[in-house]
């Protein structure tokens, strides 16, 4: 029984698991710079240390015991606790260490996502050894994930407010009403220089593709009865407007393929359209730690300096 750990046990244990990964005695000869003699010994020596059977080798080829498999699995999750703390402990001088944990909805606007990247470029160039950790999610998942501590900071389109959360405004995405190819609207919508001449009454008698998240500020376009179709995100909001069935609402980035291949078109950009604003999630800042508030310092930063660039007023 293996009651106390060495740095022996831990150079053991590295033979097993590169055993493992190379499936066999004979070919991890090479990975290890040893003959397969020794390895045997030492895989023995291991057997012996923990009270059990690892493999079985030999003629019959190399197999792992059910024990073996089991072992193997805590094994790999040892050696990468241990590397989390070499890593911790030489840099334990810098000022920030540890994780960061941020969580986006997906289809983000390119622009927002470069903003992002340069907020991350920004806080790199800090006295920090932090390991990013980035998930993409439903805005609903993401709040909930903010709340019990699993995501730092979230950024999307939130239409709850929770009360124990920060919202932070951060960009506004443009969202138009479209129509798919064989739509009966799509020779008058709006195509290259041409506004079309669908009205918002004529639009909103046609059957509607919805959300199944909240989006107040589209209300107004259609009654329920004429929402046919629920999707909850917006590959799938797409593929019911390329149907031709449909109207439904699209970021304009995210429709932008479409239309530029002559399969969508707005239908009355000037009328059936809103705006999202997108917010920064964060929990009650009295609780927020010291690598939370530099990277949402950073993550401002670099917002307000696209503000200040995109303002006539400072050209």
């Amino acid at each position: 029984m293996l009651a106390n750990l060495t740095d022996f046990d831990l150079r053991l244990i590295r033979v097993f698991l590169a055993v493992v990964d190379a499936r066999g005695l004979t070919a991890a000869q090479a990975a290890l710079n040893v003959g397969q003699s020794t390895i045997s010994t030492q895989l023995a020596s291991l057997e012996t240390r923990l009270g059990f059977r690892l493999c079985e080798r030999g003629r019959g080829g190399f197999k792992l015991t059910a024990k073996g498999e089991r072992f193997a699995m805590s094994a790999r999750r040892l050696l990468m606790a241990t590397n989390t703390f070499c890593a911790e402990a030489a840099n334990m001088d810098r000022q920030l260490v540890g994780e960061l944990n941020l969580g986006l909805i997906g289809h983000t606007p390119f622009s927002q996502n470069a903003r992002i990247s340069d907020a991350i470029a920004r806080f790199r160039q800090r006295d920090q050894a932090v390991r990013f950790n980035i998930q993409i999610r439903s805005p609903g998942e993401l709040e909930e994930q903010v709340l019990n501590g699993k995501v730092d900071i979230a950024i999307g389109y939130f239409w709850h407010r929770v009360p124990s959360l920060d919202y932070t405004s951060l960009f506004i995405e443009r969202q138009y009403a479209y129509c798919g190819a064989r739509h009966a609207l799509f020779g008058r919508a709006a195509h290259a220089d041409q506004p079309g001449d669908v009205g918002a009454a004529e639009a909103a008698a046609c059957e509607w593709a919805w959300r199944s998240y909240p989006l107040p500020e589209a209300q107004h376009s259609t009654h329920e009865r004429n929402v046919t179709a629920i999707a909850d995100n917006m590959e799938a909001v797409a593929l019911l407007i390329l149907s031709g069935h449909h109207l439904g609402y699209l970021p304009v980035h995210f429709a932008k393929p479409y239309v530029d291949g002559g399969l969508l078109r707005a239908v009355n950009p000037s009328a059936l359209r809103y705006d999202v604003t997108f917010h920064m999630v964060t929990r009650r800042m009295t609780n927020a730690g010291d690598i939370q508030r530099a990277f949402i310092e950073d993550l401002r930063a670099v917002h307000l300096n696209e503000v200040e660039r995109e303002d006539p007023a400072n050209a």
